[in-house]
């Protein structure tokens, strides 16, 4: 089959990045990734009818097609079939966004974060978190009523990601509240990473300075306060850290962050927590504002595990493009306006959330430079600040009818 010259070029692409594939499976994760793009869907039949009517090619072929990229080899048609084992993608995918990284932003922010659909799967992924973004590099897929340990599926998750990250890189490591764990902690500061996870008020705290314990509520009581500093972290001794704590109680937050490091206070900021929310919008990305996941009829946690290795290649590109463009765009200046102007009244410090995130620019862009006949755009990665603060903030409207209006970090 012959395939427009975009196409051969993100196979090509593709194919560089995943030296570990052979060249059927490149193609057909070239074919997924390329059709989620123009169709921003991971439905297997929009996919198809989109690629057919670029190939000129039969939909049911291509759906049968790329239905076998999610079975196991055992499941396939043929004595040849192959099995992908999603996991040897990992350690590629890092290296894939590193290789597009520049070299003079060594350091990187991951998070881990574990989701459901519905009552069918539970997902335990690392990402890396990237303008507003979140990219899945590492990924497990649970039968939503699986039970059993999460323990050692993280720490091997963690160990198939850091292979590709160069020991010299400084690199982030953001959990929420329902992931802290001692190990987890104990596991990344052994990897030479810097764990930054937030934990619950629930609990007591010693400060190296001071002889015994207090609740940990008391370091940051109230709105507008913060502290950090060296502590020993929970009382019981099985449970007991040693670590800097980060607390911050910012305006019109309902409550205070505490977070758990290994950096030394001086070296560590809270708002950096901030990026955490970036997480969620990937996950949005993935459901309702790109590629329709939460539609899927799969119910096989390792098939659904080899989709996810398009839409986490799909992601990238999108991301990449759509970062490298907002990069670019124009920032207003508070200072290019007169001093009684209404915008420096209200100004708060806080960055603005964007307009069009960094996934749906990318996707624009993309689609849009095929249509006109432009050929096949690709991106890079340009990092931007870590904030200095957190996240503004914006209302969010509720179904139920009486009550106020809760409040959410804008991504």
């Amino acid at each position: 089959m012959s395939y427009p010259e975009p196409l051969s070029q993100w196979r090509e692409t593709v194919s560089s990045a995943f030296p570990n594939l052979s060249l059927p499976q490149v193609t057909v994760l070239a074919l997924w990734s390329y059709g989620m793009v123009l169709a921003k869907s991971c439905g297997i039949t929009l996919v198809c009818a989109t690629l057919a009517v670029q190939l000129g090619c039969s939909e049911a072929n291509l759906v049968q097609r790329l239905r076998e990229w999610c079975y196991g080899a055992k499941d396939k048609r043929g004595t040849k079939r192959q099995e992908l084992e999603v996991s040897t993608c990992f350690a590629p995918l890092v290296g894939w966004i590193l290789s597009w990284w520049p070299a003079s932003e060594p350091r990187l922010v991951l998070a881990l974060d574990a989701s459901t659909l519905k009552k069918r799967f539970t997902v335990l992924c690392i990402s890396v978190l990237y303008r507003g973004c979140a990219i899945p590099v590492a990924w497990r897929m649970l039968g939503a009523e699986e039970k059993g340990s999460w323990q050692p599926i993280w720490l091997t998750l963690l160990s198939q990601v850091q292979g590709s990250v160069p020991q010299s890189w400084t690199v982030l490591v953001l959990t929420d509240r329902g992931l802290y764990a001692p190990w987890l902690f104990e596991h990344i500061v052994r990897r030479g990473w810097h764990p930054f996870m937030r934990i619950n008020k629930q609990g007591n705290v010693r400060p190296l300075e001071e002889q015994g314990f207090r609740s940990l509520a008391s370091v940051a009581p109230t709105q507008g306060s913060n502290w950090c500093g060296e502590v020993d972290c929970f009382s019981e001794k099985k449970s007991r850290l040693r670590c800097t704590l980060l607390a911050r109680w910012d305006e019109g937050y309902e409550e205070v962050w505490l977070i758990v490091t290994d950096l030394a206070p001086q070296q560590a900021m809270a708002a950096w927590y901030g990026m955490r929310s970036w997480i969620e919008a990937g996950f949005k990305d993935i459901k309702r504002g790109g590629w329709q996941w939460h539609q899927t009829k799969m119910t096989d946690p390792q098939r659904a595990e080899r989709l996810w290795l398009a839409i986490a290649v799909a992601t990238l590109w999108a991301v990449s493009v759509g970062g490298e463009a907002d990069a670019t765009l124009p920032i207003s200046s508070l200072e290019a306006l007169p001093l009684l102007h209404v915008a420096r009244r209200i100004a708060t410090g806080r960055s603005r959330p964007r307009m069009i995130s960094c996934f749906a620019r990318g996707i624009i862009l993309i689609v849009g430079t095929l249509i006109r006949g432009e050929g096949l755009l690709l991106g890079r990665f340009v990092p931007e600040p870590w904030p200095c603060a957190p996240p503004a903030l914006r209302k969010v409207n509720t179904k139920s009818e009486g009550q106020e209006p809760a409040r959410e970090a804008a991504s």
